[in-house]
């Protein structure tokens, strides 16, 4: 069974960089990945059918436009029971404050470690492997 996970980041080389990171995964058929290169596009995926079901957003907290708090706020409005993930960056405590209150049910800080963050995964209610 494989489950997808949405990844939301503006800088252009995470996709690979995630694709690589979860290419054993993904040969395996446990992840499918989805990506958005900003808040709104995000919310436009979620409006849209992502296939197989989608179990995680993960999210970095800083970008233009929508930034990853404001998604959040907007992600657990309509979608209550998605959990969102936030990558931060290291020390951005008061921002993972606000996020915490918000809704997200785990951190990651930059650089992901790519290990840590497939063990939490894992650990998701609907997760799989």
């Amino acid at each position: 069974m494989s489950v997808s996970i949405l990844v939301v980041d503006d800088e252009p080389d995470v996709p690979e960089l995630f694709r690589q990171r979860f290419r054993r995964e993904a040969r395996q058929g446990t992840y499918v990945l989805h990506f958005a290169a900003s808040g709104e596009e995000a919310l436009d995926r979620l409006a849209g059918e992502i296939e197989p079901e989608l179990i995680v957003l993960l999210s970095v907290i800083n970008m233009p436009g929508m930034d990853g708090l404001e998604l959040l706020r907007e992600v657990k409005r309509r979608r209550p029971e998605l959990p969102v993930m936030m990558v931060t960056a290291y020390g951005d405590d008061e921002r993972r404050r606000r996020a915490g209150q918000d809704g997200a049910c785990a951190f990651v800080t930059k650089p992901v470690d790519f290990d840590a963050l497939k063990q939490q995964l894992r650990r998701l209610p609907s997760a799989v492997g």
